[in-house]
């Protein structure tokens, strides 16, 4: 059995999953307006996974017999006024959800919630993961995203990108 304070942080990380897609569908738009389809591409794959990882939190929830408790997606806030702006954004954000999903894991820690644990050890995995790739993009855009035939290579490189589900099963 889940303790409440597991109970609560997992349903707020549904929503915050949610609003992670929310945020990275804003980024595609950016840069949909911009005319760079491949950051656009990357950016919609990106909200997809997210929307896979809220997916993901609730049948957890569900499998353990708890409700699941939607609340109001936020309107992301940020303005971009850069191409690099939603880049810088997007790492930035991936850190503050390494930060919810560390929290998440710590109170299952102290409740010996192993259960938990082990379906958080994933998401920790998979946190590095973005992290790493939302800080390699931030950095090969300040390499080559100023020269116009560097962006060119950068946008078309993104364009390649392909959803793919995630690799947990519950």
């Amino acid at each position: 059995m889940l303790s409440k304070k597991v109970v609560e942080l997992l349903n707020d990380q549904v929503n915050k999953e949610f609003y992670s897609a929310y945020l990275y569908l804003d980024m595609a738009n950016y840069y949909k307006d911009e005319n760079l389809d491949g950051f656009y591409n990357w950016y919609k794959v990106q909200a997809q996974e997210e929307r896979d990882h809220a997916m993901l939190f609730m049948e957890y929830l569900q499998q353990n017999s708890e409700s699941v408790t939607l609340e109001a997606i936020a309107k992301p806030d940020k303005e971009f006024k850069e191409f690099i702006d939603p880049l810088k954004t997007g790492a930035e954000h991936e850190r503050y959800v390494t930060g919810l999903i560390h929290n998440i894991y710590d109170a299952a820690y102290q409740d010996k919630d192993f259960r938990t644990m082990q379906f958080l050890d994933w998401f920790v995995k998979e946190q590095a993961e973005e992290e790493d790739t939302a800080d390699s993009l931030v950095r090969k855009f300040e390499l080559f995203g100023t020269d116009a035939k560097g962006l060119y290579m950068l946008d078309s490189e993104l364009a390649a990108r392909t959803y793919n589900a995630p690799s947990l099963t519950l």
